[in-house]
Parts: C-alpha cells; structure tokens; sequence
C-alpha cells in the first residue's frame, strides 16, 4: 500500500470518527483530495486508492489535470477570474468559490452557450476576514434570489474557508456557515435546492464535520507536505 493510500485511509477513519460523533453517517461527507503542488504520480495514487474527487486551486493545473484524469470528478475551489469563467465551466463537477453575482451570473452566460447546467456553491466570508474572498453573509440571500432566475447554473450550497487556527477557535465560523444555510434554505428560491456545505481541511475538518460539513477539502492529510 502506498504512503498516499495510507493517509487516505486514516482520513476515512478519522471522518468516520467525526461523523459518529455528530450522529451523523461518513457516507454523506465527500472527501476531496486537493492537488495544488501535487504531480501526475501522486495523482495516479490516489485514484488506485480509491478517491474519485480531487479539486484543484489553480485554472491552468484545473485544466491540465482535468484533461490527463477525466475519469475522475475534478472540483474547482480556488478563486476564480471573470476571464478565467470559460476554462472550468462543463469540466467542473462543482465550483466552489462563486464570490459575487456577476461572477455568477457570467458562469450562467458561458454554461448557456455551452448547453450545460453548471454546478456551483456560493462562498460565503463568515469570518469576515479582508483578506478572503466571498459574499458577506447578509448578502448571500441576495445572490440566491439572483439565481432562481438563472437556468443554467444551479447552486448546490455554500462554502466558506476558515482561519487557520486551532480547530475549536474556528468552530464559530462552521456554525456560522450551518446557521446560514439552514436559514437561507427555508426560504425556498424557485429553482434553488442547496444541499451541500463545503468547510473544512486538513486542519480542521473533524470540527467541520460536526458542525455539518457535506464535502471537505483535503491535501496535506493525503498527499504529505
């Protein structure tokens, strides 16, 4: 067994542990193994240990990677250009990091043109951090109603990247990030079924994951330093 297939392993048992912990079941949490500064071998790696989500912060390493491991469901989580739109839109599983409405409404145009329905989450700056990107939280509500009249990108949820600090100092912002979601989603915006939560890396996972995570992100933990 490989270091990497190793690592995975311990990542699984570790979100099992978490997930027990909040009465919750591990196989509604999607781990995805991050790529940035990882090479072709270490990817190949991975997938023989049986992780089929990888998600890549960079659009020229998303593309590149995307094209040699099609097979596998590539997630776009990095901060991503206007101009950039028309490079991960359709070989996206998921974009991660819509920041603004015209950001997201310029992922509607290109998806349109292409014939395609985009899947995207709407980063939200719960911690309120100026050097993050992301909605402010009391302007997200805006962004959904935006997107109910938007037919080819469907937002699927939220997401949110914590500070880096010690897991139980950022609790606040998982919670923060679960409290608006389930606000946001009572509300119910035509065409608008937001189910996935993506907060939590190798850091602080385990908290994201009590605090409601859906999807984690995860590089170091799989792939090493």
């Amino acid at each position: 067994m490989s270091a990497i297939a190793e690592r995975y392993r311990a990542v699984r048992r570790a979100v099992a542990d978490a997930a027990d912990a909040a009465g919750r079941n591990a196989e509604d949490i999607t781990i995805v193994a991050v790529t940035k500064n990882v090479g072709v071998a270490e990817i190949k790696q991975a997938i023989a240990a049986g992780i089929r989500d990888f998600g890549e912060n960079r659009v020229q390493e998303f593309v590149g990677k995307h094209g040699l491991f099609p097979e596998v469901r590539w997630h776009f989580i990095g901060t991503l250009q206007s101009n950039k739109v028309k490079d991960v839109v359709g070989r996206a599983a998921l974009i991660h990091s819509i920041d603004s409405t015209a950001l997201l409404a310029r992922v509607d145009r290109i998806a349109s043109e292409r014939g395609v329905v985009q899947p995207v989450l709407l980063q939200v700056n719960v911690s309120g951090e100026a050097t993050k990107h992301g909605f402010r939280p009391e302007d997200v509500e805006e962004a959904l109603r935006a997107a109910s009249g938007m037919r080819s990108v469907r937002v699927e949820g939220l997401m949110t990247i914590a500070p880096f600090a010690r897991p139980e100092e950022v609790r606040w912002v998982f919670r923060g990030l679960a409290d608006l979601f389930a606000s946001l989603s009572s509300l119910r915006f035509n065409g608008v079924e937001m189910s996935e939560l993506s907060m939590g890396m190798t850091n602080d996972y385990r908290v994201a994951i009590e605090e409601g995570a859906t999807i984690i992100r995860v590089g170091r933990a799989i792939f090493g330093k």
